[in-house]
């Protein structure tokens, strides 16, 4: 008869941050969080268009644009996709230099 072992592991509990503390995220994990991001929107069209622009753009832009640009993708696929393709304008809200970016990069590969 075979005999069996029990593996005991210990868990460390997890720690709790205070609620008003936030965790630092470096810089380059921020810009390959966004083109992960950028490259998984949930259309193919704007997955490829803001994928290649991420992937092209955000190493080269300041934190602030990047600030823009994050806040631009809650706008979701098809509010970007009618801005970038000149079939609506954006509200004034929305008009940010991430989307100016954005913009001026697809009419520069066009």
């Amino acid at each position: 008869m075979r005999s069996r072992s029990l593996l005991i592991v210990e868990w460390a509990p997890l720690q709790m941050t205070d609620q008003n503390s936030t965790a630092v995220e470096s810089r380059e994990n921020r810009i390959r969080r966004l083109i992960y991001r950028s490259s998984y929107t949930g259309t193919k069209e704007t997955d490829t268009l803001l994928g290649e622009f991420a992937r092209d753009d955000l190493p080269n832009l300041d934190d602030a644009v990047l600030d823009d640009y994050e806040a631009l993708l809650d706008f979701g696929d098809p509010a970007i996709w009618s801005w970038v393709s000149g079939q609506s304008q954006p509200p004034a809200n929305v008009s940010n230099l991430a989307l100016d970016h954005l913009i001026a990069w697809c009419q520069s590969r066009s």
